[in-house]
């Protein structure tokens, strides 16, 4: 698979960068999103997937008009220009570039996850300007989500709707080891932060999961669904937890992570230190909240989006953490934005960590925080 990197312009920390917010529209409703880790020009970029129920997906990478040279196309009214675009059949459920490990000269990596897990390069072809990006390899297993190890980027785990995690080696395309996560589908999958052996899976089971690759014969239940009351159910779901859909682990204390309940206005902060009881519930939104995520330079930064069509910014350090049910909930954000459409996806850029992208309708936005 072969693909062209563009020529780029001076680097976004030289001040290039002037408004507080950037666009771009895409030509179908976009769902994967995700900065790219690299330092300099290519730190404003952006790799998106799309969302059809059909066969024919597309992702896409982007970057600011003003970082790419002249010979890419321009789309009037929009800040970003697309550099490089590849079919993609199914819908992307999750996309991410690959951890930079600084001093090495590797190859610019994506991954994507829909039918199965690919790898995508970019490699710098000078003077093309129809950029095109072509799979690599597959991982065989219908995927829901995937995580990619940020301290030892030759792991990947996925998750799938077969009840599975399965853990990769990047490098060879072998599967490490594979096991039965949840007694249902399995949504999310993440590892713990500073981790090469401890990530956490959550599904329609309604369970957080702790796994630890050095021991699994074990697993930790971290936070189970409570179950409603009979009087809130009817006779065709008495026996159904509310499935957990993502989870999100801070990037500085990997003690807390952050996960919601399907159709709930709420996110859970949990800490794995003390299972079974959030230690605090954001109730901010209005609506169903779609996605988290934690700031990568700030231990109590997190960053949520709805179908309220609210972006809304948390500091979970100003809360009163508990561990019973007193005094946990938190109905005040320390930002908020509207956007025009429900938020779908976030990315907060960690090489860029004043900036948070989000996803709405066919719509992206960079949004200084």
């Amino acid at each position: 698979m072969n693909g062209s990197a563009p020529r780029t312009r001076p680097d976004v920390a030289n001040g290039l960068l002037k408004k507080e917010m950037y666009e771009y529209k895409a030509p179908w409703p976009v769902y994967g999103l995700d900065w790219s880790k690299r330092p300099g020009e290519k730190s404003f970029r952006l790799a998106l997937g799309s969302f059809l129920e059909e066969f024919s997906n597309k992702l896409q990478i982007i970057t600011l008009a003003e970082l790419a040279y002249d010979d890419y196309v321009r789309t009037p009214n929009t800040d970003f220009v697309k550099i490089a675009e590849a079919d993609h059949h199914y819908p992307i459920t999750k996309v991410l570039w690959e951890p930079f490990r600084v001093g090495l000269n590797t190859p610019d990596l994506l991954a994507t996850a829909a039918d199965h897990l690919r790898l995508w390069e970019i490699t710098d072809e000078i003077n093309n300007a129809s950029n095109t990006i072509g799979a690599n390899t597959d991982f065989n297993a219908p995927l829901t989500s995937f995580d990619w190890n940020e301290v030892d980027p030759t792991l990947a785990v996925t998750s799938s709707i077969d009840t599975t995690c399965t853990v990769w080696n990047v490098e060879t395309r072998q599967a490490k080891t594979q096991l039965i996560a949840h007694d249902k589908e399995v949504y999310d999958v993440a590892f713990a932060t500073s981790s090469t052996d401890v990530f956490a899976s959550v599904g329609a089971d309604g369970s957080v999961r702790m796994f630890d690759l050095r021991a699994l014969e074990h697993s930790t239940i971290i936070y189970e669904t409570v179950m409603p009351h009979p009087s809130q159910v009817n006779a065709s779901n008495q026996t159904q937890s509310t499935a957990l859909l993502r989870l999100c682990f801070n990037k500085i204390e990997p003690q807390y992570l952050a996960t919601f309940h399907m159709d709930s206005t709420d996110v859970q902060i949990l800490d794995v230190r003390v299972p079974g009881v959030p230690v605090a519930e954001l109730r901010g939104h209005s609506s169903t909240v779609n996605c988290v995520n934690w700031a990568p330079n700030h231990r109590g930064y997190l960053c949520s989006g709805g179908d309220d069509s609210q972006v809304l910014v948390w500091d979970i350090n100003n809360m009163s953490m508990s561990h019973n049910n007193v005094n946990r909930y938190n109905q005040d954000p320390i930002l908020a934005y509207k956007a025009a459409n429900e938020i779908c996806q976030l990315s907060w850029s960690c090489k860029c960590p004043d900036w948070v992208a989000i996803g709405f309708g066919n719509t992206v936005q960079a949004l200084r925080v």
